[in-house]
């Protein structure tokens, strides 16, 4: 069975024109919105009061009074007066010179003086007219150190190697004396350096002024590893 509406109560039909109605209301509200303007006509109580331009009182220039040296005390005066006074005192005793230059005929005796001569057997010299030479020469004496010299075991397994140098005296008579070692990298390896040096042949002595003499003399002895 079918509801029936009357065409009264039936407000669809009159759907659009309600809602032009709507809109038209809302379009004038809006325009009477956007031409509203309202008159301030007064200054909410608050008066403007001239504000006083003050200006800006800048600082006074101060200056530090210099302080001047005090002025030299003046030169003492000069006195150009002088006082004579008179001095009748007689000197009993006269002043005598003698005459000290001497006598061409002046002889100096230089008998009893003795000059120390310097004892060349006592010096030792580091540089000579003749220096000492070992037998063969130079180069037979790196070959003696060489051949001579046993590497001790104990470096040999540290590993320890390096250079070591000797210095001694030729005598005289070409011994080696005085053996002495420095700038050594181990005690080891220098003992062993002065035990070679100190089984050196006899040396051809140095001379000096014709004279067999003393000299300082210095070798180095390597030690490497194979």
């Amino acid at each position: 069975m079918e509801i029936k509406k009357s065409k009264r109560a039936d407000l669809e039909r009159k759907r659009t024109l309600f809602f032009q109605i709507g809109l038209m209301v809302t379009l004038g509200v809006v325009l009477v919105a956007f031409e509203w303007s309202s008159v301030d006509t007064g200054l909410g109580g608050f008066v403007p009061i001239d504000e006083e331009i003050l200006e800006e009182e800048a600082p006074p220039i101060t200056r530090r009074e210099e302080i001047k040296p005090p002025p030299p005390p003046p030169p003492p005066k000069a006195h150009d007066l002088l006082n004579i006074v008179d001095n009748d005192v007689d000197l009993d005793e006269e002043l005598e010179i003698e005459d000290t230059e001497l006598d061409q005929d002046f002889e100096v005796d230089l008998s009893n003086l003795s000059v120390e001569e310097e004892d060349d057997d006592q010096q030792i010299f580091i540089v000579v007219e003749e220096m000492p030479e070992f037998p063969g020469g130079s180069g037979e004496l790196f070959r003696f150190i060489s051949k001579n010299v046993k590497y001790p075991v104990i470096c040999q397994e540290n590993g320890v190697q390096g250079r070591v140098s000797v210095s001694f005296v030729v005598d005289e008579k070409g011994n080696v004396v005085n053996v002495q070692a420095y700038r050594g990298v181990d005690p080891n390896l220098e003992r062993e350096a002065v035990r070679v040096v100190k089984s050196m042949p006899k040396w051809k002595p140095g001379k000096q002024r014709g004279r067999n003499v003393k000299v300082s003399y210095t070798v180095p002895v390597n030690f490497k590893l194979q």
